[in-house]
């Protein structure tokens, strides 16, 4: 391993993160890894491109140096931001998984037992079809979650990075808030989410902020589509803001008009979910008694609204097309996984179908402590009421004021 000082954290974590993984491959009798999954490439070695659509692969053999496989033009990534020492690139002209062969035959795994991410993404079937047809001397076993199992506990340093995350989140969400009002475009206000996230030290999310309004709030991971919000309609918020690809997100509602009974109601549930979840939540809990705890809540309800997802997921490392961990850890029912410090989550007790044609959301996202939970936000839950007030026509000055306001940079953050 190069050791040097200029990566996402310290060497000596990398180090540790490897050191794991070893326990990890040594358990199961392993001789080395082929991990392919991005967000566990980047966890490992901080590697990170948008290229990753093109074969990549990372191979930590149980004893000798890891290397890396990449696309020809990837090769730099791995030089300018990793510790690795070992690549063996392909050109485009090439094929990707005769290179990890033929990498395999040079370092002597090839007759090895060697684990692979049998559920990544970026590995497809007929990838991994040819792999076992041409590596005829070794084993290949599937070994997910051999790095997820270091991922799911934060380390301090990573939870500071999210800190940094959240200022970029709750930068857009004020934003978005602010520019929501009759006569704007979603897109108006999906301009203004983003400007303001990139301002406050935020990077590109692994998905953008969801922006819906009216009745096409109901329609699932719908964004902006140029719609403008009308008189007595809510506008509903979701935005991730990232740093250093870690992700941290969060839910708000905009009434453009009064308050019906049915919406403070709504809003009045999802609160007290959040509530009794700082309140009750602890390490050693399963992920099923926090789902019933808030699933108890929001099912409570008489405004015909239901919960027709999961209420939480793991969140961190992220890259497109989605920014949860959720595929490690779900709050779902019948899960047994137990809460620890150091766990992550969006919690989301969103609440979807109020008087039939309304979807609105209030969420968190949280970190386990040694005690309980806290959040990584200080923005207010209650929904923002407004009036009526059109937009002026002549100019975009509410706009303009939203993008030129100085945001929080991630500098000021102790």
């Amino acid at each position: 391993m190069r050791q040097r000082d200029d990566m996402t954290f310290a060497f000596e974590e990398y180090e540790k993160r490897i050191s794991d993984l070893r326990t990890r491959i040594a358990q199961r009798n392993l001789d080395a890894v082929v991990i392919s999954d991005p967000e566990n490439i980047m966890y490992l070695t901080d590697y990170q491109t948008t290229g990753y659509s093109f074969f990549q692969a990372l191979v930590v053999p149980l004893e000798d140096e890891p290397f890396m496989i990449t696309r020809a033009m990837e090769e730099s990534n791995v030089i300018a931001r990793t510790w690795v020492e070992k690549t063996r690139p392909y050109p485009d002209t090439g094929d990707a998984i005769q290179m990890l062969v033929d990498a395999l035959r040079e370092f002597g795994l090839a007759n090895k037992r060697i684990g692979y991410e049998r559920n990544s993404y970026f590995f497809p079937a007929y990838h991994q079809d040819c792999i076992h047809t041409t590596l005829n001397d070794g084993k290949l076993l599937d070994c997910f979650g051999i790095v997820e199992q270091g991922r799911i506990k934060k380390s301090p340093a990573e939870i500071e990075l999210m800190r940094k995350a959240a200022l970029a989140t709750e930068a857009g969400m004020k934003a978005g808030i602010e520019t929501a009002q009759v006569g704007v475009t979603e897109n108006e206000i999906g301009a203004a989410i983003s400007a303001a996230m990139f301002s406050a030290g935020g990077e590109p999310p692994a998905v953008m902020p969801y922006v819906t309004s009216g009745p096409r709030s109901m329609i699932g991971h719908a964004t902006w589509e140029g719609r403008v919000v009308g008189e007595n309609e809510h506008v509903f918020l979701e935005v991730g803001g990232c740093y250093r690809r870690y992700h941290t997100a969060m839910m708000r509602t905009v009434i453009l008009g009064k308050l019906t009974d049915s919406m403070y109601k709504a809003q009045e549930r999802m609160k007290q979910a959040l509530t009794s979840l700082h309140a009750y939540v602890q390490p050693g809990m399963t992920v099923s008694d926090v789902d019933n705890l808030i699933r108890n809540i929001i099912t409570e309800n008489d405004v015909g609204a239901r919960l027709i997802t999961r209420s939480g997921y793991s969140i961190g490392i992220a890259f497109p097309p989605s920014w949860d961990e959720g595929y490690i850890i779900s709050l779902k029912q019948g899960e047994s996984a137990i809460l620890e410090e150091g766990m992550t989550f969006h919690i989301i007790p969103w609440m979807w179908g109020v008087d039939g044609n309304k979807t609105c959301g209030i969420s968190d996202t949280i970190y386990i402590t040694d005690k309980g939970c806290e959040s990584f936000f200080t923005l207010p839950q209650d929904f923002t009421v407004k009036n009526n007030a059109k937009k002026p026509k002549a100019t975009q000055t509410e706009n303009e004021k939203t993008l030129n306001k100085k945001p929080t940079k991630l500098a000021e953050v102790k």
